[in-house]
Parts: C-alpha cells; structure tokens; sequence
C-alpha cells in the first residue's frame, strides 16, 4: 500500500486545481516558495502558447503544513487559474437559467447564459476528446477537453516539488534534460553540478548547440501550423539502494516509475539506462560488473541498468527516458468528424502549444519524486523526516558493513 498518494481535481479553465497529498511525514521545512518554484519552471520552456502568458501559478497551502513546517496531516494545495475570469458562463457550476433574463429598468443586460452554442461537438485527434465522449455519454466534449487538459500537471508539479523535500532529506535529488526534439538530439549526460546550465538554456538542453538546433526545429515547425514531440531524460541522484522488490510485478520500482510517467499526457515510451539499446548488444556489454567500495558498500562499475536491477534501486543514478508525442492540437488541422451528425470536417483549434517538451520535464521529475519518496516511505518507514532519516542511515551503514 503506498505510503505517499496524492488525488488532483479541478478543469483547465475552472477556478482553479486542487490537490491533496496524503503520507507526507511530519517536521519537513515547506513553504509555498519551495514549490513556486517549480510551478514557475513547468511554464517556462521555448515553443510555449498563449496560456503561459495569463498564467503566473503559485500555490496556496490550505492545509497541512502549521509555522513553515509539516504536521503529519494531509497537504491541501490550491493553484488558481487566472483565466477562469474569461470563463465564467461556460465553466459555470451551477445550472444555467432558462433562456436570458430581461435586465432590469435602467440597468444593464444580464450576462450571457451557457446553451448549446457553447457546446463542441468536433472530437480533436490525438486528444481524449472522442473516447472521453464515447465513455461518458457526452453530447459536449468541452467537459472531456477541461479535465483531460494538461493544465492538470500544475498539481501534479506542486505535490512532486513536496516529495523532491522529502527526497532531499536522505540525500536524493531529481532532475531532468531534454536530449531530443523533433530530429534533434543531445549527446550530453547529466550530473547534479549541472543543472544550472540546464535551467538556463531555453529548452533545458545541456548541449547549447543541440539546443539552438532544437529551438530553429520549433520555429519551423510553427510557422507551417505543426507541432514537435521529443525526449526527455530523468535521473535521480543519491537514491539508496534496496528500494522496492521482485517478490510482485506490480511492486518492481521501475514497474512504478514506469506507471507514473504514463499518468503525464502525451508520454509514448519510456526506459531504463540502455533502454531499448540493450536489446542490440550481447550480455557482456550490457550487465553491470559488481564491486566492493569501502565507503558505499556494494557497487555497480557500470550503469547500463539505469539504477534499477531486479525490481530493485542499486544505489547507482536512477536514469531513465520518456519519449512525448507532438501536442495534438495543430493549426493546420486534421480531418475529424462532427458528433451526432457524422459530418466530415476540419478538426477545431484550441490555443496551443508548438512544443512543451522542456515543460513535460519538469512534470516527469514531479511524478518520479512522488513515486521514489512513496517507495522509500513504503520501505524505511517513518511518521517524521528525522525518522526517515535515521532508518535510511541506519540501512546504509548495514549494507556497508555486510
């Protein structure tokens, strides 16, 4: 049973997400400013849309957390969306009137009521539009399009960026690098001291000149109304070894991570160290040697495994990679058809991104932290940090001992 879970809920154009992050141990340093931090990262990136400039998303902690610092009590987080004041009429809770009201002698007309105009009826593809509609039995697809929405994974963010403090407290660190847009790849490899080169590049490229490849890849593909997909790197530095188990697939550690990267939308593939490369190479040049370090215990002398062997965290970097699809949502539209009358037509255009690779980045280091921080609560215990701590410690001077 997961020690660290977390339920979002909230539309695209509501008033705004709502989380709620259950598990967190008590006596850990939080502030909204540790997770703005990261709501601020997940807007940035090159090749964003319109939406990223409305939107300027901080946390409000409505629970959870008394003087700066955690009680054991579930986190309650909320994020406004500051484009909900457009929204009004068509994202309204309750009911609408019947037909409009007459205003008032001397005063102004009533607002404009939500009916059938606003409805949308042309399924997109590459969206959940026609499944979500198909599932639940919808003449509009605008409730599909407002919870389907990627905008979710601001929450998904703000309770990741909790479970990276957690994390830090017995020494992990997650991060994250795009190496692929479009066509265009990195060759770079990632350590902690880099992440500040990272951050500043304008698509999280380590490689500058992979990056300006990347960035004139996104200005092409916007000015023809088409969009790019790419891939990201994610690594968790510090994690200690003896994390998760083989004794049930659903319980291996990298089954878990890789479950988590597909509740981000768009993710198409994901894998571990080699990854597919693996499957090319004989076993000589893709098992790690094993070897004994005086101050780490047991090591690997290589890390073609990515971190995870059997089911199991090794100690070495958690590396693993997913791969996005392009956002579906284009310009230039594809062919749909209309609900209900079956009418061939044009798919609709909502506003949209070109690119939101550097973005999903963020969003993938945001649920690989909740899933190693649940993991190793599930493994070390612990109602408090210093408890975690101390059971973490206590583990890693047995294993160096043994």
């Amino acid at each position: 049973m997961s020690r660290l879970r977390y339920l979002t809920a909230g539309e695209s154009h509501g008033e705004g997400l709502t989380g709620i992050l259950e598990g967190c141990p008590a006596g850990l340093s939080l502030s909204a400013a540790d997770i703005d931090a990261d709501l601020a990262r997940r807007q940035g990136g090159y090749g964003r849309g319109g939406r990223q400039a409305i939107e300027k998303d901080a946390v409000r902690i409505l629970g959870g957390v008394r003087h700066g610092v955690t009680t054991g009590a579930p986190l309650a987080l909320f994020v406004k969306n500051r484009d909900a004041a457009n929204w009004g009429v068509t994202m309204a809770v309750e009911a609408p009137a019947q037909g409009p009201a007459e205003p008032e002698p001397g005063g102004e007309s009533p607002p404009p009521v939500a009916g059938a105009e606003d409805s949308v009826r042309v399924p997109r593809p590459g969206h959940a539009d026609l499944g979500g509609a198909l599932l639940y039995d919808l003449d509009d697809i605008r409730d599909v399009i407002e919870r389907a929405s990627a905008r979710e994974t601001a929450m998904k963010v703000a309770c990741g960026a909790v479970a990276k403090r957690i994390l830090t407290e017995i020494g992990c660190r997650v991060v994250s690098h795009v190496i692929a847009v479009g066509g265009e790849r990195s060759p770079a490899s990632m350590t902690p001291d880099d992440v500040a080169a990272v951050e500043a590049d304008p698509v999280r490229c380590l490689d500058s000149e992979a990056g300006r490849r990347m960035c004139a890849a996104i200005d092409a593909a916007g000015a023809r109304g088409d969009t790019l997909g790419g891939v990201v790197e994610i690594l968790a530095f510090g994690y200690p070894p003896g994390v998760g188990t083989y004794a049930q697939g659903d319980r291996r550690l990298q089954a878990r991570l890789a479950g988590a990267v597909m509740t981000v939308p768009a993710m198409k593939g994901v894998e571990f160290g080699l990854g597919f490369a693996a499957a090319s190479l004989p076993g000589s040049r893709v098992h790690d040697p094993l070897g004994y370090d005086a101050e780490r215990g047991y090591v690997r002398c290589a890390n073609n495994a990515g971190g995870v062997e059997g089911g199991i965290s090794t100690g070495e970097p958690i590396v693993l990679r997913v791969a996005m699809k392009p956002i579906a949502t284009l310009r230039e539209p594809l062919a749909s058809v209309e609900l209900g009358s079956h009418r061939e037509v044009e798919s609709r255009f909502e506003r949209s991104d070109v690119c939101a690779v550097p973005a999903a980045g963020v969003v993938l280091e945001a649920v690989v932290a909740l899933t190693l921080a649940d993991a190793a609560l599930e493994r070390f215990g612990g109602a408090t940090v210093e408890d975690l701590a101390a059971a973490v410690d206590a583990f890693l001077r047995r294993v160096r001992e043994r």
